[in-house]
């Protein structure tokens, strides 16, 4: 590539047309046919390789260029080639007495039909090349090292080619190369751990890499053959030549190679996973043919190299994500645990900061800023959280250089320059945030990376002026300043998984929190409840305790002792019920507070026991009781008692006024739970009000008809809600009730 003035855009490099050159390397010959195989177009030195001039060929058949024997001898070959990917189809002796390898593929609507001379007449044998791969494979089994067999890849390709120096050449995510492993000859320079900049190969040179998997360059000062006619009679446009092995390169490339005295060169590309990984890159200071077989042997060696990689890379990044993996589930564990997000946060600070390989850790919520490790101060971080939060980073935010697109990090690069930044809210600003220090380094570049020179072809002004990409390829240190090493992709996958599961914890602690406001809600309106029922329940009995005492006083030696024993008795009964208040009171209280411990329980076991207890209340009424077969239940055996008692209890007392009085205790299993129901003819009460029946004091029927306290259902229902059942009741004004809980199922296993 030239120019003529002093001024060059060195971008146009990455516009070179190098898919479509026009012309071929002359070390063959190539031909575009159509499906009769009739010429279209030939390269110009046809006339130096075949004997005949491209111009008398065109139109023709491929016997006119080399001979009818040879034609045939390819036609069956060519007639089936339907793919995209030059393959040989046979070594043909030409009318001359040259013998060429032939390649054919199918592209931009030809078949394109290459000739490479070669010294044989026989076809290309590939068998004294297949102890050299069979020796490479039994390297990969041996050696673990990826560095190591990427040496042996190299020494294997040199053996095979006769290269001057071999290189295996890594791409980084920026573009630049990486020389990772070498095999040379003692005279030749070393690159050994020097890096190439990105411009060395433009992106379109990279992905022509991608497509095209080996490249030969035989001579660096060949002279372009030109193709005749210059376009594709099928399109009206350049042909495109990217697969074709003669494609000439570009000018700038071949100078590139006698700035570097490399006069020949070869690249086999190394994809991993589709994607062009790096090459293996072949030099020679003279000029150096390689036959179609020795390509072959070399592009599957590559191969094979390309698949240890990404099965070795897949490996250790296996192994990488399962070490992260098992941190930050260390991490979940620990904030899953009692109290306060922040604190718990504050408490596994060394596992976060080994999570994301950090050297620092702050938390921001709200006002609170919480820090571990080498962080920048409070109002340094404060700055940040405000900009990030007008910084819509999404998920995630993360950098290695965060100076370049935060002006204030200028000053955190010492301990900031890398930030990892995650909203730990989505209404507030929140954000747990990682930090990593300067990663000062130095990179050894093959020859200035910057240099980029216009320099003269000749001493004469009205000379073009030649591009030469370097002048010199002299070991060059670049130091690296302002940047962290940088966050890894697997990093940067879990952290968005572990900003997840954060979010998780923090909506499942809303939800406790909420649950517990409505919780502290009703136990409010049950305290209020509470407060007037004890100021209203035991002042009654009190009262009545002072009264018939003022009364007892005053009439001291008047009354008859059949008057002081009624007072007496009625000041016995008022301390009775004041005791039964506070006892109950006590034992509402100590539900909320006491573990439970379930075990299977033997409910008629239970109910016989209650009844025992109940016998002085019943005794001399006529009560016809119906006890069912009772199914198991499971649940705390004191807690399940004291609900059975007050409901038979209530049965009892509520059907004073029936004779005979039927009670009903039945049960049945359920998929989920087990179900209990107490059935009275009593008295009812009506639908409308059994709101109120399970709350604290709250009565349906007078006091003076139906003595209690008025605690005995709310018992009831804290006891079952305790263990996550639930409680309810049916009945008619009249005409009975019927109470009824359930109890979750005995867990399996237990």
């Amino acid at each position: 590539m030239s120019t003529s003035g002093a001024t060059l855009d060195l971008s146009n490099c990455d516009k070179e047309p190098i898919r479509t050159p026009g012309t071929i390397q002359p070390h063959g010959f190539l031909l575009t046919l159509s499906d009769a195989l009739d010429v279209l177009q030939a390269s110009e030195n046809v006339l130096d390789l075949a004997g005949c001039s491209a111009e008398s060929v065109i139109g023709g058949a491929l016997d006119a260029v080399i001979g009818a024997p040879a034609a045939q001898q390819l036609a069956p070959g060519l007639s089936a080639q339907r793919e995209s990917r030059p393959a040989y189809v046979g070594t043909v002796t030409a009318t001359n007495g040259r013998h060429f390898d032939v390649t054919a593929h199918r592209w931009d609507a030809l078949l394109i039909v290459e000739f490479e001379p070669v010294g044989r007449p026989a076809p290309a044998d590939f068998r004294e090349l297949y102890p050299l791969i069979g020796d490479f494979l039994l390297k990969v089994n041996d050696t673990a090292c990826l560095e190591s067999l990427a040496r042996s890849a190299c020494q294997h390709i040199r053996a095979v080619t006769g290269f001057g120096r071999v290189l295996v050449y890594k791409f980084d995510a920026d573009g630049h190369g990486h020389v990772t492993a070498e095999a040379k000859e003692e005279s030749y320079a070393s690159y050994m751990n020097q890096h190439f900049p990105a411009s060395d190969i433009p992106a379109q040179a990279r992905e022509l890499y991608a497509l095209s998997r080996i490249r030969l360059i035989q001579d660096a000062n060949y002279r372009p053959s030109p193709l005749v006619p210059p376009a594709n009679p099928r399109t009206g446009r350049p042909n495109d030549l990217s697969l074709a092995v003669l494609r000439s390169v570009s000018p700038f490339h071949l100078q590139y190679m006698r700035n570097m005295t490399t006069m020949a060169s070869m690249s086999v590309s190394l994809m991993v996973k589709g994607k062009l990984w790096g090459l293996v890159s072949c030099h020679n200071e003279d000029p150096k043919p390689v036959s179609f077989e020795k390509r072959t042997a070399c592009e599957q060696l590559a191969q094979i190299l390309a698949l240890c990689i990404e099965s070795r890379e897949d490996a250790a990044e296996l192994q990488f994500r399962l070490d992260v993996r098992r941190t930050m589930l260390s991490v979940l564990a620990e904030l899953t645990q009692n109290g306060d997000f922040v604190d718990n946060l504050s408490r596994v600070f060394p596992d976060l900061l080994r999570f994301a390989r950090a050297s620092g850790a702050a938390v921001v919520v709200d006002e609170r800023i919480l820090t571990h490790g080498d962080t920048p101060g409070r109002e340094e971080i404060q700055g940040l959280v405000e900009w990030l939060s007008g910084h819509d980073g999404g998920e995630l935010f993360h950098t290695d250089r965060l100076s370049a697109v935060y002006a204030p990090g200028t000053a955190l690069i010492r301990n900031a320059s890398g930030l990892l930044a995650m909203p730990i809210s989505r209404i507030h600003k929140h954000y747990l945030l990682w930090f990593r220090p300067e990663y000062v380094h130095t990179i050894e570049w093959a020859g200035y990376p910057h240099d980029k020179l216009v320099q003269a072809a000749a001493e004469q002004e009205d000379l073009p002026m030649q591009l030469s990409p370097r002048t010199s390829f002299a070991a060059w240190r670049e130091t690296i300043h302002g940047i962290s090493r940088p966050w890894h992709g697997g990093e940067i996958e879990l952290a968005v998984e572990f900003r997840s599961a954060l979010l998780g914890i923090v909506l499942e602690r809303a939800e406790q929190m909420a649950a517990l406001a409505s919780e502290l809600g009703r136990s409010n309106k049950e305290l209020e409840a509470f407060s007037y029922s004890v100021s209203h329940d035991l002042r009654a009995p009190l009262r009545h305790i002072v009264g018939f005492s003022d009364l007892l006083l005053e009439s001291a030696g008047s009354e008859g002792m059949q008057q002081r024993q009624r007072f007496l008795s009625n000041i016995k009964e008022s301390a009775r019920m004041s005791g039964k208040l506070v006892d109950d009171l006590l034992s509402f209280s100590q539900m909320g507070r006491v573990a439970l411990h379930p075990v299977a329980v033997d409910m008629n076991a239970m109910v016989a026991r209650c009844l025992e207890k109940l016998e002085p209340d019943f005794s001399g009424r006529q009560i016809e009781w119906d006890i069912a077969q009772l199914p198991r239940a499971w649940a705390d055996p004191a807690f399940l008692e004291m609900a059975v008692f007050n409901l038979l209890s209530n049965a009892i007392k509520f059907t004073a006024r029936k004779t005979p009085a039927r009670i009903r205790v039945s049960g049945e299993d359920l998929p989920d739970e087990t179900v209990f129901h107490v059935t009275d003819n009593g008295v009812g009460f009506d639908m409308q009000y059994v709101h109120k029946l399970f709350g604290v004091f709250q009565r349906l029927h007078r006091m003076e008809d139906f003595e209690g306290t008025g605690i005995g259902l709310a018992n009831v229902r804290r006891a079952v809600e305790r263990h996550h059942g639930r409680a309810w009741a049916k009945s008619e004004a009249g005409e009975g009730a019927t109470v009824s809980f359930a109890l979750p199922r005995q867990p399996a296993g237990a």
